[in-house]
């Protein structure tokens, strides 16, 4: 195969959906993929938040310390940051029950709120057997990168 035509592929790979190509001719083998690999996220698909769903109290007022990524210093608690920016939601849908409250023990791998990106629910899940402490981010707010969701008491 000549350079002109390997060039018109791969300008027609870049310049559709494709995202691997494969062509077998006469003792020549070509294999095209673009794009990093496929990542699949699992997540449970909440109906759509309300534009004018309400923040709830939270146990810390949000607007005492805006963009504090870390909480008041104390050995006894561990923080659950953020994983990415986007908005809190701490129910599954506007007219249900939140994921977690104050004094809730929770297991490892349970759902403690949704953090919504770019049209993404994304389950942020505890990593360990806990207790919620305090609750940082209010339902419907938006959170930066690594800011502090939860405060939480290891069991």
């Amino acid at each position: 195969m000549e350079l002109k035509d390997l060039k018109s592929l791969i300008k027609l790979v870049t310049e559709t959906d494709i995202t691997e190509f494969n062509l077998e001719t006469e003792g020549e083998k070509i294999h095209i993929k673009r794009g990093p690999e496929k990542e699949f996220v699992q997540f449970a698909a909440p109906q759509a938040p309300v534009a004018a769903v309400i923040p709830e109290p939270v146990s810390r007022a949000t607007e005492a310390s805006p963009g504090a990524s870390a909480p008041a210093v104390n050995d006894m608690y561990d923080a659950v940051p953020s994983p990415m920016v986007g908005t809190v939601y701490r129910k599954p849908s506007p007219d249900a029950a939140p994921f977690v409250e104050v004094g809730d023990v929770v297991e490892a791998g349970q759902t403690l709120c949704l953090v919504e990106a770019m049209k993404m629910y994304n389950e942020i899940e505890a990593e360990f057997k806990c207790k919620i402490v305090e609750i940082v981010k209010a339902d419907a707010t938006p959170v930066e990168f690594g800011e502090t969701l939860f405060l939480v008491e290891r069991l």
